[in-house]
């Protein structure tokens, strides 16, 4: 089937929900990379289902868009569908006496953080220093000031566009976590989640938060950035080897390595997607030139030979 008559498909089964070559730049942290060819848009379960049946009955190409946080898309773009859940998935519901917050796969992960801890519900406050949403943080395990997110997960839905498109319920252990890992693939789509907090003092909460935050201003640099872009190999840092390399500052085209942590990488003005994968292929090859270890990118691009 023609990108064309997927995308009429689409429009008819999903009115208003559906748009053409939209550009991935608006939804992606890194602010690069061409049209997506087919962006849809769900609001709830019924509408992922019936997404599902037509990216299944014709095998088209699927990218679960979410806040696009650790996402870089080719500049050719992609031509397939890709993802972005709404609507019942952007709900937050916070439940102090249980001690579980309970939200939608595409709240963000800092608002996560800021409202369990106004309500007085800690634990959840790490949250807030990494800029994807909860159904990212669940398919990668995100993690980040000694703490990641199987060890407040308790349970997740979780629906295959590829499969039945009923979402399945699974636990913690059900998901096979590891550093940056879990059993979730690329064609499944987080849709809610339960996280297990800690009844607390909103004013101590919100002091864990300042202190998150204060410390991802001094150590991570802002702007159009994707976060971490390769994992820590086992016993060390990617960050410590890129600089151990003298690789800081490197630059590629408008893409360069920050002066602040040798492990995000900016796109300044005037940077392609093309820029960002050739400075992380350059770095992955001096790193393993300096010092024998091959770094495994964290950042998931697309559309690249």
């Amino acid at each position: 089937m023609s990108v064309d008559a997927l995308a009429a498909e689409l429009e008819s089964r999903l009115p208003g929900r559906v748009a053409r070559d939209e550009p991935v730049a608006a939804l992606s942290t890194y602010r690069l990379g061409g049209p997506v060819a087919v962006v849809v848009r769900v609001a709830d379960d019924a509408e992922l289902a019936a997404l599902a049946h037509v990216v299944a009955e014709h095998d088209a190409p699927l990218l679960v868009i979410g806040r696009g946080s650790n996402l870089l898309v080719a500049d050719a773009g992609f031509a397939g569908v890709g993802v972005v859940l709404t609507g019942d998935f952007e709900e937050l519901k916070i439940d102090v006496d249980a001690g579980r917050a309970s939200a939608g796969g595409s709240v963000t992960l800092p608002v996560l953080a800021r409202r369990a801890a106004a309500a007085g519900l800690g634990g959840l406050e790490f949250f807030v220093g990494i800029p994807g949403s909860v159904g990212g943080a669940v398919r990668m395990n995100a993690g980040g000031h000694g703490r990641e997110t199987c060890e407040v997960l308790e349970r997740a839905w979780v629906t295959d566009l590829r499969g039945s498109a009923a979402p399945v319920e699974r636990s913690s252990a059900d998901l096979d976590f590891g550093y940056r890992h879990s059993s979730v693939t690329a064609s499944q789509v987080v849709t809610r989640a339960v996280l297990a907090g800690v009844a607390d003092e909103p004013d101590a909460c919100a002091r864990r938060i300042d202190e998150v935050v204060r410390w991802r201003r001094e150590h991570q640099p802002g702007g159009a950035n994707a976060g971490s872009v390769f994992r820590n190999p086992s016993g060390d840092s990617a960050g410590r080897l890129i600089d151990a390399a003298g690789l800081k500052g490197l630059r590629v085209g408008g893409a360069r390595v920050s002066d602040k942590h040798a492990n995000f990488f900016q796109a300044d003005d005037g940077a392609t997607a093309s820029d960002v994968h050739a400075l992380v292929l350059e770095v992955q090859r001096r790193v393993h030139e300096h010092s024998g270890v091959c770094l495994r990118p964290e950042l998931h691009m697309v559309g690249f030979e």
